[in-house]
C-alpha cells in the first residue's frame, strides 16, 4: 500500500524523496494515527525525504516495522526500477519490479486444545536463555541464530506451527517499551529436549545499510536476540497462530516449501514425524506418510540444520525427501540463479499430482516473493488438465497453509 501522508514539505534537502518499504506492521498507537487500517503482516509502501529519513527509521521501528528496501522515488507513486539502493539483498525472491500486499495467512476454523495467548504482552512469560548458537556455516551470508529457552518454570504450551511473540529489553527513542515480534516455534511441543521443559527460536540478525550514509541499521527485536546470553531473562508472549499446524493422520502427504528462517516450523514437523526420541513419546503419532521439504538458501553454508536434515532423509529414504534451491551456486533452466520457485516449476507435475489427494497439505513459509513463482508453476501443472489453480487453490484452503513476509 503507497502511503504518501509522510512525504512532509520540501527544502534544500527534503525535495529528495525515497520510497521505503516496509513489512510487519502492526496495529498500536502509532499505526492508529496513520489513517488506514494496518494488517497483522502487509506490505506498505511510504515516501520519504532525504532530511526525514532517519526520523522516519525510528517512527518504523517503533511500529514493529521491518524495512526490505528504500528506493529512489520516480514521481509516479511508486519506486523508480533497479536495485534496491538499501543495500538489503532479498534472499531467493526474483527481482521486485513490484510488489503485491503481503500474504496475511487465514487462520482455519478453531480446534479443541490448541493453547493460544497464555501469556499477553502486559503479563509476558519470563524466561531464562539455555542456549544461543550460530546456524550459518563459514563463507555463509549473515547471521542465524538457534536460541533455545527455558520454560519449566510456566505455564506455556505449544504446539508446531505456532509463534511466540518476545518483546526486546529498553525502550524506544520515546521512552517507551518496545513492541513484541513474533517469530515461528523452531522446537516440537517437546522441546529440542524432549522433556517439555524448553522451547527455541530461529532468528536472523536483520541488517541493511542507510542509502545515504552508508551505516550499517539493525534490526531491534533480533538483534536483542542475536546477542542474549545463557541466564539472560527473555519475555515471551503467546503463543499464537493456527494456520500452520500439522494435520492428526500419520498417513498425511506434507510438502513444505521454505526460504531461509522460513524452515523453523518445517523442523518442528519433521522432528516430531521422524526423530527417535519424539517417536518414542509420540505414541499416539507415528508418522509413516510422505514429506517433501523445498528449502531455498543463498549458498550451502545457509543451510540451516543440515545435518539433522539430511540424517532424516538418509534413515527415510521412502518418507522424507529433501530438495534444495541453492541461488548462488545453482542456476536455472534459463541460466539465472536457482530460485525455490524454479525448483517448484522444475516438479510441478509431480507436486500437482501429490496436492490432488485428499491426505495432502502444502505449507509455504518464508519471503512472500517466492508465491507468484509457485503459483505460476501449479498454474502450468493443473492447466494440462484444464483445472484453473487459482480455483482449485481455493478449494483446499483447508489444506494449503501460507504464512510470509
Amino acid at each position: 500500500m503507497y502511503n504518501p501522508s509522510a512525504a512532509g514539505g520540501n527544502t534544500a534537502f527534503g525535495n529528495r524523496l525515497f520510497v521505503y518499504e516496509v513489512k510487519a506492521l502492526r496495529q498500536n498507537d502509532e499505526t492508529d494515527k496513520m489513517g488506514y487500517p494496518i494488517r497483522k503482516s502487509g506490505s506498505v509502501f511510504i515516501t520519504v525525504p532525504y532530511s526525514r529519513m532517519n526520523q522516519e527509521m525510528q517512527r518504523l521501528t517503533r511500529m514493529g516495522a521491518q524495512i526490505v528496501s528504500i528506493r529512489p522515488y520516480d514521481g509516479s507513486g511508486v519506486a523508480a526500477s533497479g536495485k534496491a539502493s538499501s543495500g538489503l539483498e532479498i534472499q531467493q525472491t526474483q527481482p521486485a519490479e513490484a510488489t503485491k500486499p503481503m500474504t496475511q495467512a487465514k487462520e482455519k476454523s478453531a480446534k479443541a486444545d490448541i493453547p493460544v495467548n497464555i501469556y499477553r504482552p502486559n503479563s509476558p512469560y519470563l524466561s531464562k536463555v539455555i542456549s544461543n548458537d550460530e546456524l550459518v556455516g563459514e563463507g555463509g551470508i549473515g547471521t542465524v541464530r538457534h536460541i533455545k529457552f527455558d520454560i519449566s518454570g510456566g505455564d506455556l504450551r505449544y504446539l508446531e506451527g505456532q509463534s511466540i511473540g518476545i518483546i526486546p529489553d529498553g525502550t524506544d527513542d520515546k521512552g517507551k517499551p518496545h513492541k513484541l515480534r513474533l517469530y515461528s516455534i523452531g522446537s516440537t511441543r517437546h522441546g529440542d529436549d524432549v522433556d517439555d521443559k524448553t522451547i527455541s527460536l530461529c532468528v536472523r540478525q536483520l541488517e541493511y545499510k542507510h542509502p545515504e550514509t552508508g551505516e550499517t541499521i539493525y534490526g531491534v527485536c533480533s538483534t536483542y536476540l542475536n546477542k542474549v546470553q545463557p541466564g539472560d531473562e527473555v519475555k515471551i508472549t503467546g503463543p499464537v497462530g493456527k494456520e500452520m499446524l500439522l494435520p492428526d493422520d500419520p498417513e498425511a502427504n506434507i510438502i513444505m516449501m521454505a526460504t531461509g528462517t522460513g524452515i523453523a516450523p518445517f523442523r518442528t514437523y519433521l522432528w516430531r514425524m521422524f526423530k527417535d526420541a519424539e517417536r518414542s513419546v509420540n505414541s499416539d503419532y507415528q508418522f509413516n506418510g510422505f514429506a517433501w521439504l523445498i528449502f531455498g538458501i543463498p549458498t550451502t553454508p545457509n543451510i540451516l540444520y543440515k545435518e539433522e536434515l539430511e540424517e532424516i532423509q538418509a534413515k527415510y529414504p521412502n518418507n522424507c525427501r529433501l530438495t534444495y534451491a541453492i541461488s548462488r551456486e545453482q542456476s536455472n533452466a534459463e541460466g539465472g540463479r536457482m530460485y525455490i520457485q524454479h525448483r517448484v516449476a522444475e516438479h510441478a507435475d509431480e507436486i500437482w499430482n501429490l496436492v490432488k489427494q485428499e491426505k495432502t497439505h502444502t505449507y509455504i513459509c518464508g519471503l512472500k516473493g517466492m508465491e507468484d513463482g509457485i503459483d505460476a508453476a501449479m498454474t502450468a501443472a493443473a492447466g494440462k488438465e484444464g483445472v484453473n489453480w487459482k480455483e482449485y487453490q481455493r478449494s483446499i484452503k483447508e489444506r494449503w497453509h501460507v504464512e510470509t513476509y
